[in-house]
């Protein structure tokens, strides 16, 4: 089936345009090769049953169809040798490293800003940079449990960070579904090939989560916080609860009392110490924040500065989001770790710059332009592929707000055979890897590699039209 595909420009995962079967993929080109078309087919179409089944779906806001989508799911790995992922590991160990030790600083001394590595105008107008926290301790000093960071190659092969997120990163349900599928179509491949598991994420989670409980607490509570059935990753919420054995929640199942918090139950108040919150701070507590939230618990904070729970992530970690932030990045490490940079950036120009901003406005057609809090690929231009008012709106845009905007090279993202329409092409794709911060950092082997199934895109948010893939990290080189 893989026969008649071809490299079409750019860096393809699978195919090295001079020598043919990258040495990692071939043990799994031969396997797929030999598979009949009519079974391929049938095992596609038994993974898209299952997913509908098990309602392994996401919502789309504002979708006039209707909210609820089945993931869509390539059955084509993307594989990684050994050696590679090692390499990323170190890479994201160093890069998550950095960032708690700099979110530490700037709720704390902010030795970074006074010493001119950062200038202090960015921190200080960031939109997610929660002032009412500066010098409060939080459990451990880790301020980012949970992070999914995006990794894409480019043209050369080279992995670049993409972005970082700590506040609320989603995806790692499908990460583990994705892999419950492929055992169930390919069970020979998994033993011949020699992949690295991911079931035990889970676990890992929860022992991140119980790290950080309270002071002189034993055998903690645990719960997931969700906003409820219509936000876009509930099916995670919902999904990474079970797997971890443990309740999920929504505010209205929570209170506060004496400075601790308690989950109603039918047998009673229970007490509650740690909260994985997948709620963003300005809907968490409705007295400190967002007055109007209906989806926080009254008091949360209260709780939380008492010391009597734990939250992950932490409050204030959406400035380590913030696009413009990700620009310092490779100062933070150089800062706090006295280290080069492992895992490079894509080059950024920031719009609050005069020269940058001048760069910018000249060149608007050849560059991504991003604005610094939005995700999910909204609120970004495609400068090569926008029409000419798209560009005249985000020139306004930029020169009214420059401190908003960021923009960078459009990089053309690598590429890995894809099922389309019942023939193999290629389709653009990245990696979110989720990385734990508890006792230790632990990264699952592989994480989401998310694909772009309109030809030609190179937006992979499943909100914009992408698809996923299995993730299969190998324990040797070939």
């Amino acid at each position: 089936m893989l026969q008649k595909y071809k490299v079409n420009g750019g860096f393809d995962e699978m195919l090295d345009a001079k020598t043919g079967v990258r040495p990692h993929y071939q043990k799994f080109h031969r396997l797929f090769n030999e598979l009949p078309v009519p079974e391929f087919q049938a095992k596609r179409t038994a993974v898209d049953n299952a997913f509908l089944r098990q309602g392994v779906t996401f919502n789309v806001y504002g979708d006039a169809a209707g909210a609820e989508k089945i993931f869509p799911f390539d059955l084509l790995p993307r594989i990684i040798p050994a050696k590679e992922w090692e390499f990323l590991e170190r890479g994201l160990t160093q890069r998550i490293t950095a960032l708690n030790l700099f979110l530490h600083d700037i709720y704390h001394e902010q030795k970074i800003l006074k010493d001119g590595v950062i200038p202090e105008f960015y921190v200080l107008s960031a939109k997610h940079f929660r002032r009412e926290f500066v010098n409060f301790n939080v459990p451990k000093d880790i301020y980012i449990h949970i992070c999914g960071t995006d990794l894409i190659r480019d043209q050369d092969g080279n992995y670049l960070v993409l972005e970082d997120n700590g506040r609320c990163p989603s995806g790692v349900s499908y990460v583990l579904e994705n892999r419950r599928a492929l055992k169930r179509a390919f069970p020979q491949m998994f033993e011949g090939i020699g992949v690295r598991p991911v079931e035990n994420y889970p676990q890992e989670l929860l022992k991140s989560l119980k790290y950080i409980a309270p002071a002189g607490v034993a055998d903690p509570t645990v719960v997931v916080l969700t906003p409820g059935a219509y936000n876009s990753a509930y099916f995670e919420h919902t999904y990474l609860a079970r797997q971890m054995g443990i309740e999920i929640v929504e505010g209205r199942d929570l209170f506060v009392k004496d400075s601790r918090v308690f989950m109603r139950t039918t047998k009673g108040p229970q007490p509650v110490h740690v909260i994985y919150r997948r709620i963003d701070d300005d809907f968490i507590d409705p007295t400190v924040f967002r007055r109007d939230s209906m989806l926080g618990v009254p008091g949360l904070i209260h709780a939380y500065r008492a010391g009597n729970v734990s939250l992950a992530n932490s409050i204030g970690t959406g400035i380590a989001d913030d696009k413009v932030m990700y620009y310092f990045v490779p100062r933070m490490i150089k800062y706090y770790l006295d280290q080069e940079p492992i895992l490079g950036n894509v080059p950024t120009y920031l719009a609050s710059e005069e020269a940058d901003k001048n760069y910018i406005l000249e060149n608007l057609e050849k560059l991504v332009v991003k604005a610094a809090n939005e995700s999910g690929g909204y609120g970004m231009l495609m400068g090569p592929k926008a029409a000419k008012d798209e560009i005249e709106k985000f020139r306004q845009q930029v020169i009214a707000e420059p401190r908003n905007y960021i923009a960078q090279p459009m990089i053309n993202l690598s590429q890995h055979p894809t099922c389309c329409d019942d023939i193999f092409e290629g389709r653009h794709i990245d990696l979110r890897p989720f990385i734990l911060s508890g006792e230790r950092v632990s990264i699952i082997p592989g994480g989401l590699t998310r694909v772009a199934l309109r030809k030609g895109s190179l937006v992979v948010n499943s909100s914009q039209g992408g698809g996923s893939k299995d993730t299969w990290v190998l324990y040797g080189d070939e």
